[in-house]
Parts: C-alpha cells; sequence; structure tokens
C-alpha cells in the first residue's frame, strides 16, 4: 500500500481576484475583522486553514519523490545515509564550493542522491 500525503486546498484572502483588488497578494493571512465572514468560517467563503489538513507522520515532510532530505554538513554524515533507507542528502548552505564538489565525488561513488548538487 503506498500512502499519500492529503488532498489540500488551496487558501485564499477574501476578494482574492476582484476587480478592485489587484495589490492583493495571492497569499494566506488570518482574517481579523469584526464583520470578516471569512474569519466566522462561512462556507461560500472558501476554506481556512485548520489542524484537519495536517498530514500523518510518516509521510510529513516528505517530498514529492517519495524521499525525506537530510541535511549534510560533513563526509561522516553524508555516509550516514546510507544506512538510512528513504532518504537523499541535502548540501548546507554554509558549505565551500571546494568542500561541496569533495562531497559531491564521494556521494556519486557511493550512489547517494543529492538534491542540490553541484
Amino acid at each position: 500500500m503506498v500512502i499519500r500525503k492529503k488532498y489540500k486546498p488551496d487558501f485564499h484572502v477574501p476578494n482574492f481576484g476582484a476587480p478592485n483588488r489587484k495589490r492583493v497578494k495571492d497569499r494566506w493571512r488570518r482574517q481579523r475583522g469584526v464583520d470578516n465572514k471569512m474569519r466566522t468560517k462561512k462556507a461560500k467563503m472558501g476554506p481556512t486553514p485548520s489542524i484537519g489538513y495536517k498530514n500523518g507522520s510518516e509521510v510529513r515532510y516528505m517530498r514529492p519523490d517519495g524521499n525525506f532530505e537530510l541535511i549534510v554538513h560533513n563526509e561522516k554524515e553524508l555516509l550516514s545515509i546510507l544506512t538510512l533507507k528513504g532518504y537523499a542528502a541535502k548540501f548546507s548552505h554554509s558549505l565551500s564550493e571546494r568542500k561541496k564538489v569533495a562531497l559531491q565525488k564521494i556521494a556519486d561513488e557511493k550512489k547517494i542522491k543529492v538534491l542540490n548538487r553541484v
């Protein structure tokens, strides 16, 4: 059985897309107005984020390709991925370019998947 993430709708701010609301960005902000219909959870205003949309612990933080990512800072952490099934390496942003190239060479030899290849 394949475990998948739950469906999650797009959460919009009220009146998004209205002609006089060009400045309203397509992002979620909690509504705090006294008379706001979305705050009072009127069905016609669309869904609001709630705990019910949360994914199960076995698929939370999973990437679309089915792997989890592990941030790697050194060679020891890179080689520890060999023992973890379903994980891929992601180089830390604080690594130098030279260190990333060296770790990439090790990953290619050991056939470790790297998400942000050099």
